[in-house]
């Protein structure tokens, strides 16, 4: 067995940044299913001063291209004797330039290392976790803002679902995409057009077809997004069944973050939203599909939401604490259940 340290990557968020040494323990022991070998002794090493994720295993070419997708990963090496280091290149699915992810910037937006953490988790205890370098999946947020885990997935080379309930962050998202599209002088489509159940209009959808390179867009090597203006609540006949393969999303709370109950008005209780969309997410979800949720741990219990994932037939997937502090009122967790099946 080799032994391996991992430079973290510095975080734009300072609390994070923080934290990001322990999650990344959490993560790293999550991709045991689609390794060679289980990593062991997993820890953090102090090598020259800095920090290192350190861990043993015996890592294949393969297995080196799954964990250059941990969420802070930055550089790998072998530890060789007690103090050389022999560098591994790492090979991120990077289908995209990283901009796509950085660029937008807004209010109650989710940090990005955190994002693409949920949705590593989420589809690591997924039917689909072999298929993660190589496979066409399709990644559905149905609380999706203006679109932080949509780009990510498109970054994974995935196909791209979201639903969001307000229009002016479905707007804000096709204007970002289709400018930065242009600007990378790439092949796309946007249009953004009505929706109708039982003859009436119903929402509103976007819908983006892009690829990576004019070579891909000829060989039909196409990516698409598609957002829906809608109420994640009441997807009935919105959206056909089993299409996602995970199902990752930032649950709404606090200030920036809030939900509508049945009045009309906003509501700051996730769990209620919780409660009322599980219903019309799970028939989205493909068998074997998973799900991946964050949420503000000091307005629900971690109990109270994993009590209506599992009410709804959903298991629970186990893993290392990822409860952590963003700021003085929000104390951030995720939860991954999976659909049987």
């Amino acid at each position: 067995m080799s032994r391996y340290a991992m430079l973290l990557a510095p975080s734009a968020n300072r609390v994070y940044a923080d934290q990001a040494s322990r999650m990344s323990q959490a993560e790293l022991a999550a991709f045991a299913p689609v390794l060679s070998s289980a990593p062991e002794e997993i820890g953090i090493t102090v090598i020259g001063g800095v920090e290192y994720l350190t861990f043993t295993a015996e890592l294949s070419p393969r297995d080196v291209a799954h964990v250059s997708n941990l969420s802070s990963a930055y550089a790998l090496f072998e530890l060789v004797g007690e103090d050389l280091l022999r560098p591994h290149t790492l090979t991120p699915l990077a289908r995209y330039d990283s901009d796509l992810i950085t660029i937008p910037k807004y209010a109650g937006k989710t940090n990005e290392q955190f994002t693409k953490l949920v949705l590593n988790l989420t589809l690591l205890a997924s039917a689909s976790a072999g298929k993660m370098l190589d496979g066409h999946l399709t990644v559905l947020d149905p609380l999706c803002g203006r679109g932080t885990t949509l780009n990510q997935a498109l970054m994974y080379g995935y196909d791209a679902l979201g639903v969001e309930i307000d229009g002016k962050d479905v707007e804000a998202y096709k204007l970002f995409l289709q400018t930065w599209l242009k600007r990378k002088r790439l092949k796309h489509t946007a249009d953004l057009v009505p929706m109708r159940r039982q003859g009436r209009r119903a929402a509103r959808r976007l819908e983006v077809t892009m690829a990576a390179s004019k070579d891909d867009h000829k060989a039909g090597a196409v990516q698409k997004v598609t957002v829906l203006h809608a109420d994640t609540t009441q997807l009935d006949g919105l959206i056909r069944g089993n299409v996602a393969d995970v199902l990752v999303a930032d649950l709404p709370y606090g200030v920036a973050h809030g939900s509508y109950d049945d009045a009309g008005g906003i509501s700051r209780r996730p769990l209620d939203l919780l409660e009322r969309a599980v219903p019309e997410w799970l028939p989205l979800l493909r068998p074997g599909g998973a799900i991946g949720l964050s949420w503000n741990t000091k307005v629900a219990r971690r109990e109270l939401a994993e009590d209506i994932l599992i009410a709804a037939g959903l298991e629970i997937v186990e893993h290392e604490n990822l409860s952590h502090r963003v700021d003085q009122g929000i104390e951030r967790d995720v939860v991954v259940a999976r659909k049987r099946g």
